[in-house]
């Protein structure tokens, strides 16, 4: 019989490493743009470094899910905090004495950009070999539970400390980490592909993981439709609607309401799923998201009420959590042992990379159609999306698990052979992220 999550010593450490990880990742995320702005006065110059970030876990989110399948993965964490680090608080230093000048800063979030591209494929893969395959949906639904309760109150640490001093939000970044590693060091499980990758920047490595996921008719289904189409379109449906509320910027209140809603259904989500079982219900949990996502978008274009706005958008992302920690406890269980990092990295990629363009989208609809026919455009991309994976048999026909399991390998095992779990996730991500 498996040992519970709550008597699980090694969950239980990766559980509070990202909790250090993540809370001090909000409060620096946050002092970063307004330490630029301080200092410089530009705001172009302070969105400078959400663009370097972005930029930077894109380009190298491919390469770190290969280092991942190369090194032992608890050792790689290691070293990344570590790296982390010595970056934030050497950042920290130069800001407590007054000089900390924009390449300093654009330096540090590209440091932690890429070392997060490496940490994140590292976790999921030590993930895979602490937690066995039937309690998988269970523990990523905690995880998400944590990074979405720190989410919301991280920001409100960071801009109070930032008020007291500019150097503070770094310095509990850099405690945040400290702790993180020390919790890592502290796992006894060990994660090593049995089969290791080969060179970081060879072109098969780097697409294995996208060929990976291709060739499962399932899993490209839903990255394809669920992960791009529906990440963008919701994407661009949340910023919409932040605009409208706000009345095109001239009062905060309602869409600042829109989306702490948004940001509440994401935590209600992950507390619901352990009773769910998405794992279960993976299918019907993402065919109810996409069609509850094009009701909302046809609601928000006649209503102009931020209540009944924020509480749809909720509604929403609570399903969306659910569905996408189904999808993920699906991917940790079909995926091989030596491919774990590389398929985590590719899926991720996947999901990540039309996000930066929803906003961007939802606001030249709004300028050039006005608020009623951009809610209707989006409702139509989230219909056609809703139809694919309700209609697709590849959706209907669902994944089949690789051969193996997960969550046997101890310390006492895994130091002397090198071997690792068997199947990696999707967007469990660092949990310092």
């Amino acid at each position: 019989m498996a040992t519970p999550l709550r008597s699980n010593r090694d969950f239980r450490l990766l559980w509070m490493s990202g909790l250090f990880a993540v809370l001090g990742a909000q409060t620096g995320a946050l002092a970063l743009p307004l330490l630029v702005l301080k200092e410089t006065g530009s705001a172009v110059q302070a969105g400078a470094v959400g663009t370097v970030s972005v930029g930077a876990v894109l380009i190298t989110m491919l390469p770190g899910g290969v280092m991942a399948d190369r090194v032992e993965r608890r050792r790689l964490m290691r070293l990344c905090d570590a790296g982390s680090l010595a970056a934030v608080t050497a950042l920290s230093l130069a800001v407590w004495y007054g000089h900390a000048p924009l390449a300093l800063v654009l330096l540090v979030a590209t440091a932690g950009a890429v070392l997060n591209s490496v940490y994140a494929p590292a976790a999921f893969g030590l993930m895979r070999a602490v937690v066995p395959p039937d309690q998988m949906g269970t523990a990523t639904a905690r995880l998400q539970a944590r990074t979405s309760t720190v989410r919301l109150v991280g920001p409100l640490v960071g801009g109070a400390l930032f008020g007291v001093h500019p150097a503070l939000p770094f310095a509990a970044q850099a405690l945040g980490l400290l702790l993180s590693t020390v919790c890592v060091a502290l796992v006894r499980t060990r994660s090593k592909a049995r089969t290791k990758a080969g060179s970081v920047f060879s072109r098969r490595e780097l697409t294995a993981g996208l060929t990976f996921l291709w060739q499962l008719p399932y899993l490209r289904t839903v990255l394809l439709v669920f992960g791009l189409g529906m990440n963008f379109a919701f994407g661009a449906l949340t910023f919409t609607a932040l605009s409208v509320f706000s009345e095109h910027g001239m009062s905060g209140l309602g869409g600042g309401f829109v989306i702490t809603c948004v940001s509440a259904g994401a935590l209600l989500g992950a507390l619901l799923a352990p009773r769910i079982g998405p794992d279960r219900y993976g299918r019907a949990l993402i065919v109810a998201t996409c069609w509850t996502c094009v009701l909302t978008a046809a609601a928000l274009a006649w209503l102009r009420s931020p209540l009944v706005a924020g509480v749809l958008c909720a509604v929403c992302m609570c399903l969306a959590t659910v569905a996408s920690i189904g999808f993920l406890s699906t991917l940790l269980t079909v995926t091989p042992e030596d491919r774990v990092g590389r398929v985590q990295s590719a899926a991720t990629f996947l999901s990540s990379i039309v996000q930066p363009f929803g906003p961007l989208a939802g606001g030249a609809l709004l300028t050039a159609l006005g608020s009623r026919a951009a809610f209707g455009a989006i409702g139509c991309v989230l219909a056609v999306s809703a139809a694919v994976v309700t209609l697709a048999p590849s959706v209907r026909a669902g994944a089949a698990p690789a051969a193996g399991g997960a969550g046997e390998d101890t310390e006492d095992t895994k130091a002397s052979d090198g071997a690792g779990p068997e199947p990696a996730g999707a967007a469990l991500a660092r949990p310092g992220d």
